[in-house]
């Protein structure tokens, strides 16, 4: 899995790519930990790269919620492919998250113009 960092004015970009399980997915919880112990409130998780997600990269995106919950920040997904989005579905989970087609799209609802 490789992971892409990027910055959009006041908002923060993680797109990792390949597959997100038990094997990389602590690699990418500590990209994100690295991006919001940076002072990092609004994130946009881009999935479009992400062929596979397991249960443990649900976790990691649940944490990741909960962290920016309750009026602390906002967090959304976009890019979800069909694979992906079967996953979050079938675990219940996808009316947890804002969830936008692209990242352009997630940007625009957090108010960012892209780059």
């Amino acid at each position: 899995m490789q992971i892409v960092q990027q910055r959009h004015g006041e908002v923060g970009v993680i797109a990792p790519s390949g597959r997100v399980d038990s094997t990389t997915s602590e690699a990418l919880q500590a990209a994100i930990t690295t991006v919001l112990d940076d002072g990092t409130t609004q994130l946009v998780i881009d999935l479009a790269g992400v062929e596979y997600i397991s249960s443990a990269g649900l976790r990691v995106m649940l944490l990741t919620a909960k962290r920016l919950g309750g009026g602390k920040g906002a967090l959304v997904l976009c890019g979800l492919g069909d694979a992906v989005r079967q996953v979050f579905d079938l675990a219940g989970l996808l009316p947890l998250f804002t969830v936008d087609v692209s990242r352009q799209a997630a940007l625009g609802r957090l108010a960012v113009k892209p780059d």
